[in-house]
């Protein structure tokens, strides 16, 4: 796989491993020794601009994380792990981290979460949004109906989809050009095609979905030509759940109408 070059890439590495928790001469250290190859403190100190004594300080914290191999030698000589092997340690930290995130969020919520959401709720950011309607088609145990744009059909997208149509699930998509339907019906043989409600070039709409009849969404591109996927700015979206949900009462107008004027029966 072959990846852009970067401008900058001692920043760009710098910035990274301090996220990763290093601190800031830890890091330099790090990037250092990753273009000597080894070095002393002495070399290390001449290319990333960390006072020699602070080195040695920086030095511990990357060998206690398993960042650098010590040589016991007068000067002592310091080699950092490969881009490879460093990528994959942070890796298994960050899942790790995340899984006890999970768990711990998970014996925070209520045994039940509820089912009725009142109001209308939102979200902005397409990275966000998209987050939200998978996290609708995990749950969605009778019927999915979608509408979407184009680029907004992404593979974790279809993945749901084709999941949902695994457990079940009636799929039921509008909003895409006929290449794209070809390709979702060959992921998902089972799935149903309808008409637009309306032109969707024409217009700012984002996607529209209903779950089971008790969740809805429905989205706007607010400026997603010129916003990066996780901008805020990207898309904004409101969301209900729950039959008397305003917001499901109305859509599941919309759609009942839309579907049923597709039924020749």
């Amino acid at each position: 796989m072959s990846h852009d070059p970067i401008e900058d890439p001692q920043s760009v590495a710098i910035e990274q491993l301090e996220r990763f928790g290093l601190s800031a001469y830890a890091a330099r250290t790090f990037v250092a020794l990753a273009s000597l190859g080894t070095g002393t403190a002495r070399d290390v100190s001449q290319v990333s601009e960390v006072p020699r004594t602070r080195v040695y300080d920086a030095i511990d914290e990357l060998h206690d994380r398993g960042l650098v191999d010590i040589l016991q030698s007068s000067p002592k000589q310091f080699w950092a792990i490969s881009a490879e092997t460093a990528s994959r340690t942070f890796e298994h930290e960050l899942e790790h981290r995340t899984e006890i995130l999970r768990t711990a969020l998970s014996e925070l919520e209520p045994i039940e979460r509820r089912a009725e959401q009142r109001g209308v709720w939102t979200v902005d950011g397409q990275t966000a949004v998209t987050e939200r309607v998978l996290e609708f088609f995990a749950s969605a145990e009778e019927e999915i109906v979608y509408m979407t744009v184009e680029d907004l059909l992404t593979g974790d997208l279809l993945d749901g989809l084709s999941e949902a149509a695994n457990r079940g699930v009636s799929i039921k998509l509008a909003g895409v050009s006929s290449e794209v339907q070809e390709l979702i019906q060959d992921d998902i043989p089972g799935a149903t095609m309808f008409e637009s409600l309306w032109v969707w070039s024409d217009t700012s709409a984002g996607r529209l979905m209903m779950v089971d009849g008790q969740k809805t969404l429905v989205s706007a591109l607010v400026n997603g030509a010129d916003a990066s996927p996780s901008d805020p700015r990207s898309e904004t979206a409101i969301w209900g759940e729950g039959e008397a949900n305003s917001l499901v009462v109305v859509l599941k107008a919309i759609f009942t109408w839309r579907l049923d004027a597709e039924d020749p029966n």
